[in-house]
């Protein structure tokens, strides 16, 4: 088993500017996003820097000149092939004399994602975009039971965007089931970037408990997916839904089949009476002193069904003073079930 890590090295590095309170508050800013952006396409000819009111602007032909924020002006200056830490040190005016030289020349477009006046990202023809708001749209469609964690001390939620990314941490507190022998919940794990910072993911796993710190302690069956934002980024929303359908699929066939040998064990008889009861115990490793208490209990009840000698069996072992003595005893009046599977 694995500890997993990625929503708590998010956590730490998210201010509360990033982080919602909801999918409904994340879902609304991302839709407002993708609503207020546009793409420009520019060739390399039309876009030049220059200085405005002390600040270094990029201007785009006839769309105007836009402001910009670290993230582009990292990929700017890559664009450019120099070091944004010398162009940094540089005044406004000097900068954009030396991108204006180095910025680079041909015939393919660049592709510019502007929000109001700044620009979010700039990039090649290649570059293709998958919309956060659009992937949050399907996670709401197909993990309906699933919900952020609890609070973690920071405050931090498991939702987060920023200028650069979208990260998302889902559980679905209800959906426990047995995992060779141990209990487990499902979550996952999403990402994205509309801007280029990292590519289209998903992780999901099963977990045995989340802490304040949100480290996914325990987890189990883990299964991680990721894509590059290429001309086929958008069949990544269908490998992503099938994962969380997988998981989904998973806890829902084990809650149903619990649910029937539950059913099973209520209906089906251990003994006609006490004494048949107290043999069949002792012939599936239940100590005679703790059978013929099981069996006492369960005739307090009036039935010696499976399901009620189980239930007399997990009552007894919650007097034993050693959390190692009551998990042996849970668990060998948990082996009982097998008897109706």
């Amino acid at each position: 088993m694995t500890n997993l890590t990625k929503a708590h090295d998010e956590l730490y590095r998210r201010g509360p500017d990033e982080t919602f309170p909801t999918m409904q508050a994340l879902w609304d800013h991302c839709y407002r996003q993708k609503e207020q952006s546009a793409d420009r396409w520019h060739a390399p000819s039309a876009l030049s820097t220059r200085v405005d009111n002390h600040t270094l602007v990029l201007a785009m032909g006839n769309d105007g000149a836009f402001s910009l924020n670290d993230w582009s002006f990292s990929q700017l200056c890559r664009l450019a092939d120099v070091s944004k830490d010398t162009v940094n040190r540089l005044s406004p005016a000097t900068a954009s004399t030396v991108l204006a030289e180095t910025l680079p020349a041909g015939n393919k477009p660049f592709q510019i994602l502007t929000h109001e006046d700044r620009v979010r990202s700039l990039h090649g023809a290649s570059y293709t975009r998958l919309w956060n708001v659009d992937l949050l749209s399907m996670i709401r469609e197909f993990a309906t039971d699933f919900q952020p964690p609890q609070q973690a001390v920071t405050s931090g939620t498991g939702l987060y965007a920023g200028e650069q990314d979208l990260f998302v941490f889902l559980i679905d507190p209800l959906g426990w089931i047995e995992i060779e022998g141990e209990n487990y919940a499902p979550g996952f794990f999403v990402w994205n970037s509309e801007v280029g910072r990292r590519a289209l993911g998903c992780q999901t796993f099963w977990f045995q408990a989340v802490c304040q710190n949100h480290i996914v302690w325990d987890a189990t069956d883990i299964t991680e997916y990721t894509r590059k934002h290429t001309a086929r980024v958008n069949e990544g929303l269908g490998e992503i839904r099938a994962m969380i359908e997988a998981i989904v699929a998973k806890r829902d066939a084990r809650k149903d089949g619990f649910a029937t040998v539950i059913r099973k064990a209520m209906e089906t008889k251990l003994g006609n009476d006490a004494e048949d009861a107290f043999k069949e115990l002792c012939k599936n490793g239940i100590a005679r002193s703790v059978a013929k208490e099981a069996v006492t209990l369960a005739q307090e009840k009036g039935r010696f069904t499976v399901w009620s000698v189980v239930d007399a069996l997990t009552k007894l072992s919650q007097s034993s003073r050693f959390a190692g003595d009551r998990t042996a005893s849970d668990q060998e009046a948990a082996q009982l079930l097998t008897l109706v599977t």
